[in-house]
């Protein structure tokens, strides 16, 4: 038996992907309310920089949902972010980091992506995650978790926080081995947050014995949601998250 077989599909953590995105614009204030109608555990969410180097919430690379193309979130300070993004939304505008935490940090958990890409000079990737760390604070029963795909950022963020609790996440093409490999020589991260194809019972069993947390993105069909919650991961990330609750809870 695996050691940790005890963990049942309950304790299982329901998070809404950038909010309840299907029913709002994502990563704003409305889909965020939105979300919180329904019993979620936690809402994930992602952090950039503006010009002017505030913290706010995009996930995409480039400025396509508003029609910019070839534009990005760090080609504008953050007023002309305010001007450029539903200005006439107080709901569906650009949100600041500061104030999704003052918002929300007191109403479920959450987990927050630093996006940070590879043609970014290491400094920002590193102002990101201290201003990110920062705006955190006090992170009292680790109710707020950081992740990134970008590793070096993880190794920098446990320098500058040791305690904070960090997962790293993997992309569809790495591995068992790579996890095996990773967990022997990144002993510090809280857990991996995986792909729903990549995973199954060994990766499981491997995090498991390292007593790492099991995270999953992004489960909005019937048979994703139902293979997490059969494995038993910890945390549930979801498009869709009414759907996974219910499928969890009935």
């Amino acid at each position: 038996m695996p050691k940790h077989s005890h963990h049942h599909p309950d304790n299982c953590l329901v998070f809404a992907h950038r909010g309840a995105n299907t029913e709002a614009l994502e990563n704003t204030r409305s889909a965020f309310d939105k979300a919180l109608g329904y019993a979620i555990d936690g809402i994930e969410t992602d952090v950039q920089l503006s010009r002017d180097e505030v913290a706010v919430l995009w996930h995409d690379r480039f400025l396509n949902k508003i029609g910019l193309n070839d534009k990005r979130i760090d080609d504008f300070d953050y007023h002309q972010l305010q001007a450029l993004i539903n200005p006439k939304s107080a709901s569906e505008g650009i949100m600041t980091l500061q104030d999704f935490l003052t918002a929300y940090r007191k109403r479920c958990r959450l987990l927050i992506e630093v996006k940070n890409r590879d043609w970014e000079p290491v400094s920002r990737h590193e102002l990101k995650i201290r201003q990110t760390l920062d705006l955190i604070g006090q992170n009292p029963e680790q109710r707020i978790i950081v992740s990134s795909f970008n590793l070096a950022s993880l190794v920098y963020a446990h320098q500058y926080k040791p305690a904070f609790p960090l997962v790293y996440n993997f992309e569809t093409h790495q591995t068992i081995a790579d996890a095996r490999q990773l967990l022997n020589t990144h002993a510090f991260l809280h857990g991996l947050c995986l792909p729903i194809e990549n995973l199954d019972r060994s990766m499981v069993d491997v995090l498991r014995d390292h007593g790492k947390c099991v995270a999953v993105y992004t489960c909005n069909s019937d048979t994703e949601i139902n293979k997490a919650l059969q494995l038993g991961v910890d945390i549930l990330i979801s498009d869709l998250p009414h759907k996974a609750l219910m499928l969890r809870d009935q």
